[in-house]
């Protein structure tokens, strides 16, 4: 079944195609080096024949002169043949050089005639040919047959490709960056459909739950067993309870942040709007900040506390799989209003505080980071961390003395949380590169987070932006439609654009409403835009009951740092790649043109099978494509169990379609025999 899949995007033929219409030179013809030939060596036989005459005329006591003449026109003519023959040389050399090149041409056009035909091997393809119409080439709808795509084994049922711990052993040690993102290479990339656990349901709704799921769903016992004094969650009957329990705040998750409030009252007012929780466990802390209007990122790895993120997005809130060990976090510079680490066990002061340059890094100026567990408090908590007194306090003391390098301020500390603020002043300006940390350079932009490695240097917050600091940032949920100073960083980007592309979306989100009537229930809950700009499409659904990852391309502009301005969340992400989440995760999923902007890196096969991977049963995708594209992604999603309409955009313009989506519940035939 596999060797009949086909891959969009490889389009060799049409640029041959292309190039044909293109008018473009070709070498000077045999028959034009042969004629040009000729005639240069009759221009040389003539004259010897006019020297001759001459020579004829001279008698009597010119005789003399007369010999001289002819020898000196005998040299003369062999120096004219010698031209002659060397010239005949070089022409002779040409049309080898000639057949050579045709024959080069011809092998590569069939070498590359295999590689196309190998290349669309999975699926069998009637490709209509493209119409040129006056001087614009229009390409009609590429058709495909579509294919039944085969079942993934059960085991595969959690599978991530990029942290897959079936893979870990070909990784060092070293920090912990097995757990970082390693890709499959293509051979061993996935060509079927992950199936979902044994006796799988509808995941319960939002508000619900944030405090229950099904068993079934997230089948894994470890953290029950293990967490189960401390309340992370409890199993009764089918479903896991969260009571809202965590390591550092055994009263609950919601005394916890009324403590939280009390020390930082900016999480009251709307002055902190972004958060980002390392180590975030079931992502107790993020669930509770949803409703003080505060949205967080749940960051973890793929470890030991199994499925701590499947849990996470589970329950409805927003998580991504990520580690801080040897690569920048894929998050844009001065994104983040608050950090949060509550036992992590993150070693913050290992490496030179590399961990805590990168926090340094992703927070805002004037933004905060908070510290509950070793080594706050340990004049109270030492006896229970299998330490000593003066190792936490050493540990303590040199944490501080690394924040306070950094630019970082001790802003309040009361039981067992510490908080930190990131300085907005002129600390920066007493950095060096002979200080420590140095002052990073300007060779790195602070920006690029994807597969970037850590840098031992402090990244200082420009000086161009007046507005990036905390306190002078717009509140929430003003800031939503505020202009971003970042705007002027994106290639083409300006006020007038972003506020145009925040009109159109709210125009589109209510036309997307009269073709998809779950949008705005509760049957859409996790939402993800697959290649955004702006966020525009997250901020028209900021009255549904939604979250939504806004996916910025590696590849494309920089725009993700606008996205956070926003007051909304977002990574950057290759959709080359698989997704660093776990399967069956989101309700419904977005694009805008994704097929058409990187068809040509992206094999648009690997592209929907991701795609159905991090879907829900039952899920939604609303596909906004090219109509070149929209037929032959509805062929192949027919073959993933997908259900599809095609329908026209607000605009009703013929140059681009909306698919809808859903994607059937499904159980695995292997599981159930």
């Amino acid at each position: 079944m596999e060797n009949e899949w086909f891959s969009l995007g490889k389009s060799t033929g049409r640029k041959s195609h292309m190039a044909a219409h293109e008018g473009l030179h070709s070498p000077p013809s045999l028959s034009h080096h042969l004629t040009t030939l000729g005639t240069r060596e009759g221009h040389c036989m003539m004259k010897p024949r006019r020297l001759t005459e001459s020579g004829q005329r001279a008698k009597g006591h010119h005789q003399h002169r007369a010999r001289e003449g002819s020898t000196q026109e005998e040299k003369r003519m062999k120096n004219k043949d010698s031209k002659s023959a060397a010239y005949s040389d070089k022409s002779s050399r040409i049309i080898p050089m000639i057949l050579m090149l045709i024959v080069l041409c011809g092998f590569s056009f069939y070498l590359g005639g295999i590689f196309y035909s190998e290349n669309n091997r999975f699926f069998k393809q009637n490709v209509a040919p493209a119409i040129q119409l006056r001087k614009h080439a229009v390409e009609a709808p590429r058709q495909i047959e579509p294919v039944e795509v085969p079942e993934c084994s059960s085991d595969y049922q959690d599978y991530t490709p990029c942290t897959d711990p079936k893979r870990w052993r070909k990784y060092g040690n070293y920090r912990l960056s097995f757990m970082e993102r390693h890709c499959p290479p293509m051979v061993e990339r996935k060509q079927c459909l992950v199936p979902p656990p044994p006796a799988y349901k509808v995941p319960i709704r939002w508000p619900k739950s944030r405090d229950q799921c099904w068993y079934r769903n997230v089948p894994y016992d470890w953290i029950n067993n293990e967490k189960s004094n401390q309340h992370w969650l409890r199993k009764e009957g089918e479903k896991f309870i969260f009571p809202g329990g965590g390591t550092m705040f055994p009263n609950g998750v919601g005394a916890y942040v009324d403590l939280m409030q009390d020390l930082i009252p900016g999480m009251k007012n709307g002055t902190i709007r972004t958060a980002i929780d390392t180590g975030c466990g079931v992502a107790s802390w993020g669930g509770d900040l949803l409703d003080r209007g505060i949205l967080t990122v749940s960051l973890a790895p793929r470890d030991n506390h199994e499925a701590q993120v499947q849990f996470a997005l589970e329950r409805g809130i927003p998580a991504i799989l990520g580690i801080i060990s040897t690569q920048r976090l894929p998050f844009p510079s001065n994104s983040f209003d608050i950090a949060h680490c509550s036992r992590c066990l993150i070693p913050w002061t290992e490496f030179d505080g590399l961990y805590l340059l990168e926090i340094h890094r992703i927070l805002r100026p004037g933004g905060f980071w908070v510290l509950s567990g070793p080594p706050v408090n340990y004049e109270n908590r030492w006896r229970g961390w299998n330490t000593t007194v003066e190792e936490q306090k050493a540990d303590f003391e040199k944490l501080k003395k690394l924040l306070t390098s950094m630019c970082f301020k001790l802003y309040t500390i009361k039981d067992d949380i510490a908080v930190w603020q990131k300085s907005s002043d002129s600390c920066y300006d007493q950095l060096t590169l002979a200080s420590f940390p140095p002052k990073c350079d300007d060779s790195m932009d602070p920006d690029s987070a994807w597969y970037i490695p850590l840098r031992t240097c402090l990244n200082a917050p420009s000086q161009k932006l007046k507005k990036l600091a905390l306190e002078s940032a717009p509140r929430w949920p003003e800031r939503l439609h505020i202009t971003s100073e970042r705007i002027a960083m994106v290639p083409g980007g300006n006020s007038g654009g972003f506020k145009h592309d925040d009109r159109e979306w709210k125009l589109r989100v209510k036309h997307y409403k009269t073709l998809l009537s779950a949008l705005g229930t509760d049957k859409i809950r996790n939402v993800m835009d697959m290649n955004t700009l702006y966020g525009g499409f997250a901020a028209a659904l900021i009255r549904y009951p939604v979250w939504v990852m806004n996916v910025v391309s590696s590849y494309g502009p920089n725009s993700l740092g606008v996205v956070y301005d926003r007051g909304l969340i977002g990574t950057y992400h290759d959709w080359c790649e698989a997704f660093s989440t776990y399967p069956r995760t989101y309700d419904l999923l977005h694009l805008d043109g994704l097929f058409t902007a990187e068809n040509h890196r992206c094999e648009t096969k690997y592209v929907l099978l991701e795609m159905d991977r991090i879907l829900r049963p039952n899920g939604y995708v609303i596909i906004r494509e090219s109509n070149y594209f929209v037929d032959s992604i509805e062929a192949i999603v027919k073959g993933m169990r997908w259900g599809c309409q095609k329908h026209d955009t607000e605009e009703n313009v013929e140059k681009e379609k909306l698919l809808i989506c859903q994607k059937k519940l499904w159980h695995s035939k292997r599981s159930q025999q």
